[in-house]
């Protein structure tokens, strides 16, 4: 698989001009680095982000991570799958911790690994909260709206 970097602008999607609510960052402010090596998850998040008006980045692996993210006007949460080509999530994140521009960005697993053994991992390997694969469509806005108010996320998806 290549190394392939697309960018995904939510501005034609339904809902874009939606914000995240009275208190927070307007959503066309917000950038979100998707770290997603499957295509169709990629475009279900981006959906779903581009419903909340969220602007969205797409990186395929773990490698090279932070250089990409660097070359990035402005970074608000980054979504990482744990198990990517190359290099994974946690090598990812090892990285993405020991940039002075990325080391305070929320850094969310995203993995169809969700067990409570990979959730204890994730939050012991530094990750900022744990999203389980598949994702709740009808959960993930709010979800998403908590991690940006700074809450913490920790939750295993649905079957």
């Amino acid at each position: 698989m290549s190394n392939k970097l697309t960018q995904f602008s939510p501005s034609n999607e339904p809902g874009g001009a939606s914000n995240l609510g009275k208190n927070s960052t307007h959503a066309k402010d917000v950038t979100v680095l998707v770290v997603e090596d499957n295509v169709s998850n990629f475009v279900l998040i981006a959906r779903m982000l581009g419903f909340l008006g969220i602007h969205c980045e797409w990186k395929t692996s773990g490698f090279e991570v932070v250089e990409y993210a660097d070359t990035l006007p402005r970074i608000d949460l980054i979504l990482m799958d744990i198990r990517l080509p190359y290099e994974d999530g946690y090598g990812a994140l090892q990285k993405i911790r020991q940039s002075s521009n990325l080391k305070q960005i929320p850094v969310v697993a995203v993995t169809a690994e969700a067990s409570q053994e990979q959730m204890d991992k994730a939050r012991k390997s530094g990750f900022n909260g744990f999203l389980g694969k598949p994702l709740d469509p009808d959960l993930f806005p709010d979800q998403i709206q908590r991690i940006l108010a700074g809450q913490p996320v920790w939750e295993m998806g649905y079957d």
